[in-house]
């Protein structure tokens, strides 16, 4: 484990995120000692936004990688008649299995729990239990040695539910694996009051030059998010481009503890 003495408060401080390139970079090369990794992700786009270098460094590298998508994504765009929930959900499977093949994945490399998007289960709400023991029952049959999962207290619900499920399931396994989070709303400058402080969480940045045009193919690949392909929805979600420049950096963050 990678120990760090800087403290995580100041290295975060300041709104938007400016500091963040202070923090201490590793080489691409070391995620070969990360072992088997579990990417945890809630919707699908935030294994491209928030780890898609990481993850291609790891394929890069041969060490196994499973994507877990819990969400289903079939809330982004609401009331399309020409995507109604079920040809959203294929449409956004379709995306992020693309996407995972740009990173170096393949089909099987990725699993997707269909959890409802935008409602998926925090601890003590109904259904939560039982999605704790699909994560369960994967971490045992899987054994990772390393999870990279959101921020825990990423501002989007289903951030916070996947977060809660996973650490929860792990609480059920003999050996417990590394956590890694990967923060995809923090970057969002409003959101200053949600960075960790120095007894949550060492930060430090992960060079990801060698692979960042995989993982700028990897989030162009998710087309429903990004565009107006989706053009009769009453309500639809769409990646700012300003917000989007936070995950075009040659680096990503990660926070550990």
């Amino acid at each position: 484990m990678v120990e760090l003495s800087a403290p995580i408060a100041a290295a975060l401080a300041g709104s938007p995120l400016t500091d963040l390139g202070a923090l201490p970079l590793l080489p691409p090369e070391s995620v070969a000692g990360w072992g088997p990794t579990l990417v945890v992700a809630p919707h699908q786009d935030d294994e491209s936004l928030g780890c898609g270098g990481a993850i291609a460094l790891l394929a890069r590298a041969n060490v196994p990688v499973l994507v877990v998508f819990v969400s289903d994504g079939s809330k982004s765009h609401l009331d399309s008649p020409s995507y109604p929930p079920e040809r959203l959900r294929e449409t956004r499977e379709a995306e992020a299995l693309a996407a995972l093949g740009h990173l170096g994945l393949a089909t099987r490399d990725a699993t997707f729990l269909r959890l409802p998007d935008s409602a998926v289960p925090q601890a003590g709400r109904p259904g939560f239990d039982t999605a704790v023991e699909a994560v369960r029952a994967l971490l045992q049959a899987w054994r990772p040695a390393t999870i990279l999962l959101p921020w825990r207290r990423d501002r989007h619900a289903d951030h916070v539910a996947s977060w809660q499920i996973v650490r929860a399931a792990v609480g059920k396994v003999s050996v417990p694996p590394r956590f890694l989070e990967y923060p995809i709303w923090l970057w969002d400058s409003t959101e200053a009051f949600r960075t960790p402080t120095e007894r949550e969480a060492r930060a430090w940045r992960l060079d990801i030059a060698p692979v960042l045009p995989q993982k700028l193919a990897a989030i162009d690949a998710h087309r429903s998010q990004l565009t107006d392909l989706i053009d009769d929805a009453r309500e639809a979600f769409r990646l700012d481009p300003v917000f989007l420049e936070n995950f075009g950096r040659p680096w990503e963050v990660f926070l550990e503890g």
